[in-house]
């Protein structure tokens, strides 16, 4: 009973950066300079409760930490820092620490923790670590960033087409080090190291031991291309439901594997990026400093108030009508604001399905035929209802309840269209969607919305 109990206490045990009173002794004891109260409180934690803990303190704090007791931490907790906060401190920590550390990860970990060391760091880093690590980060390194070539880890379990299950475990047995930490297949290789086929290691303990490799492997391979974009990868391994894929050199020979460990980073990695970037943002990170936040918000904020003045000049020309009839600038704010919440929504999904490889051009017309039609659909619905609201708000004049609903209608299907049609036409220009749809959705839905109701209550009250 007594250890039921204690098993459920470190199930509901909370993580060390969330316990205020234990980031509080942190930083009291790296204000403090004390290194061994330090090594008591740190050394222990696993490395992703370290990372947290690293990145929920203060810069100079961090920095503390690393200079006083890094060579004392897990390599692994490294890979886990963010990549903001791994380049703050990085620096801070012994070269020959780091060097033994690269050497002691994934390839795949070394390169990531290696693409933010500072250049003339890295090769005194890369002179403390032993060859085979060198070779392979600065094989890593040699390939763009977000790419499966950065992504991928040199170590791989392969095995001869010729095989059987017997000398596969056997050998794996033999050369236990020089396996990958995790693994979820063997390939199955020809004499000049192409994949043919990859047995899951599932299966592999399930059949007997006189089986040949070939007789169980799954073939044919999806393979990946180093050059190959990380988002990509990521699409292929959802598409094809894969738990690791070999990657190929130019002449198919194999050089290493993704993981889906590693995939889970990317898509919740592109997909963060993916809701910043809609709302105009591209940095978040909690280690931000105020001049980096308003430098990477302040231009599309500029972009905003540029946009702002145009519909604000839009709405003056009707200065006189605003004048003869009050009820015009009391109403027009809640046209552009339904219009907009319309056109987010179509944005969203549009967005969406662009990132996600659904919207083509070959599908293209069935989303915009879709979005046009659910936008119209609902514009004649809160037409209706808004028309109602108005009618019994203002019931003088009488015809500004038409006015205000068939604004509504066509500020409703010009957004449903902006909606899919903007992203889709950045895309096709080269821009990213994510990232510049928003201003100009927002620009169409305002100006449309203040035209459309100003123009009709001019015209129908007021003419």
């Amino acid at each position: 009973m007594n250890t039921e109990n204690e098993t459920a206490a470190e199930a509901t045990h909370t993580p060390p950066s969330e316990d205020p009173h234990f980031i509080a002794s942190v930083i009291g004891a790296a204000g403090d300079h004390d290194a061994p109260l330090l090594r008591r409180l740190l050394t222990e934690l696993s490395p992703p409760d370290l990372a947290d803990v690293i990145e929920h303190v203060p810069l100079e704090a961090a920095r503390t930490i690393a200079k006083m007791v890094g060579r004392y931490l897990p390599a692994e907790f490294l890979p886990e820092l963010s990549w903001e906060r791994r380049e703050e401190i990085l620096p801070e920590l012994p070269p020959e620490y780091v060097g033994r550390a690269l050497g002691e990860l994934d390839t795949d970990d070394a390169a990531a923790v290696a693409a933010d060391i500072d250049e003339d760091q890295l090769d005194e880093v890369l002179a403390a670590a032993d060859e085979d690590t060198r070779l392979a980060v600065e094989e890593a390194l040699s390939f763009d960033e977000e790419t499966a070539g950065r992504l991928m880890q040199r170590e791989y379990a392969a095995a001869p087409e010729g095989a059987t299950v017997g000398d596969v475990i056997d050998r794996m047995r033999e050369e236990a080090a020089e396996l990958p930490d995790e693994f979820f297949e063997i390939y199955v290789v020809d004499v000049a190291m192409r994949p043919i086929g990859a047995v899951r290691v599932s299966q592999l303990l399930r059949s007997k031991r006189a089986t040949p490799l070939v007789d169980i492997m799954r073939a044919p391979l999806i393979l990946i291309r180093p050059e190959m974009d990380q988002e990509e990868v990521a699409q292929t391994f959802q598409k094809y439901h894969m738990a690791s894929a070999p990657v190929v050199d130019d002449a198919g020979r194999i050089t290493g594997m993704v993981t889906v460990d590693d995939i889970v980073d990317v898509i919740t990695e592109e997909g963060e990026e993916d809701l910043l970037a809609l709302a105009g943002v591209s940095e978040a990170a909690q280690t931000d400093s105020v001049y980096r936040s308003v430098r990477a918000r302040a231009p599309w904020l500029l972009v905003n108030l540029g946009t702002a003045v145009v519909a604000s000049w839009v709405i003056s020309q009707f200065e006189g009508s605003i004048n003869q009839l009050l009820a015009l600038a009391i109403l027009m704010p809640i046209v552009a604001s339904m219009g907009g919440n319309a056109a987010t929504q179509a944005l969203a999904v549009a967005v969406r399905a662009i990132a996600s490889r659904d919207l083509t051009e070959s599908s293209a017309p069935r989303y915009v035929l879709r979005e046009a039609m659910t936008a119209m659909s609902n514009g004649a619905i809160f037409a209706v209802v808004l028309a109602a609201v108005v009618s019994f708000w203002f019931p003088q004049p009488p015809l500004l309840a038409l006015a205000i609903a068939l604004a509504i209608l066509i500020t409703f299907a010009c957004a449903g269209l902006a909606g899919i049609l903007v992203p889709l036409t950045l895309k096709r220009l080269g821009a990213d969607p994510a990232v510049s749809s928003s201003v100009f959705v927002t620009f169409v839905t305002d100006i449309v919305g203040f035209l459309a109701f100003l123009g009709l209550a001019t015209l129908i009250l007021l003419s």
